[in-house]
């Protein structure tokens, strides 16, 4: 019966009946104003939300990982390497005095310019990692370019360090569905952070990157900086002499992820199934 009564519904809508009456008892009443209601409701909230929305029920959005959940207080120190390499030396002394490794996130076209830094950071013993070739916006990009992106800088850095990259960042932290199985095929995990910096923001002073850090960080937090900014390598030894004064130890990400048996929740918190 439900099914009729909605297509005669559709036909009043539609104007197809117009001289056609319908014996409208209370179950019919009540199915019509159901049915509106619906619809109102479905306009309202595509107009609030955008065009996009119901794409979003058909296909939940996925998740890169932002963190580990630790019992330890491991933690891991990321920069992203797009533009200049004048500060690479500096760093790389530094986690060298401070006996840590961490995770360099590299722009195909970066590495090119800085084959000698590549070389550094690998024979170091640091995460050699992707930052796609281009440093375009990847959620913008097709299937096809997205792959480009993604193996075009990772062959490169294979080439220049000898080292077959696993981790992918995505520039500006911009990733869909698509770009995060494209990089899964691709065999990367993809990697974001849950401690930004802000080491890149014009006019922040070293007091404001300093107390971000030391505020936001916890067990199995990815730190996010940036080299060729004017103050991270020069506030890197004392982030990481207070990180270490606070009971952290800094590993690389390769060594901080879970690799098989687990899940990623809906804050990109990695975690252990079992």
């Amino acid at each position: 019966m439900e099914n009729t009564i909605v297509q005669e519904y559709l036909q009043l809508l539609s104007g197809v009946c117009k001289m056609k009456l319908f014996v409208l008892n209370g179950r019919r009443l009540l199915v019509y104003f159901l049915i509106t209601l619906a619809l109102l409701l479905a306009a309202y909230f595509l107009i609030i939300t955008g065009p996009g929305t119901f794409s979003a029920f058909r296909a939940q959005k996925e998740v890169p990982i932002y963190s580990v959940e630790t019992p330890d207080k491991k933690i891991s120190v990321t920069f992203d390497c797009a533009w200049g390499a004048d500060d690479i030396p500096d760093i790389l002394n530094t986690l060298k005095e401070s006996k840590i490794k961490a995770t360099f996130f590299m722009v195909g076209e970066w590495a090119e310019k800085n084959a000698e830094c590549v070389k550094l950071i690998a024979e170091d013993g640091h995460d050699i990692a992707n930052h796609s070739y281009s440093h375009f916006r990847m959620g913008s990009l097709g299937k096809e370019k997205i792959a480009s992106e993604i193996k075009q800088c990772g062959d490169l850095l294979e080439k220049l360090s000898g080292v077959r990259c696993e981790l992918f960042r995505a520039p500006y932290g911009d990733y869909n569905n698509l770009v995060l199985n494209q990089a899964l095929q691709l065999g990367y995990f993809t990697i974001q952070w849950d401690v930004d910096s802000l080491d890149w923001k014009p006019g922040i002073s070293k007091s404001e990157i300093v107390q971000r850090v030391r505020s936001k960080t916890r067990s199995g937090s990815i730190i996010l900086f940036h080299n060729d900014t004017p103050h991270t390598a020069k506030l890197l030894p004392e982030i990481i002499s207070e990180m270490q004064a606070e009971g952290y130890t800094f590993v690389p990400v390769s060594k901080l992820i879970f690799r098989e048996n687990y899940y990623i929740d809906h804050q990109g918190r990695q975690k252990n199934n079992t």
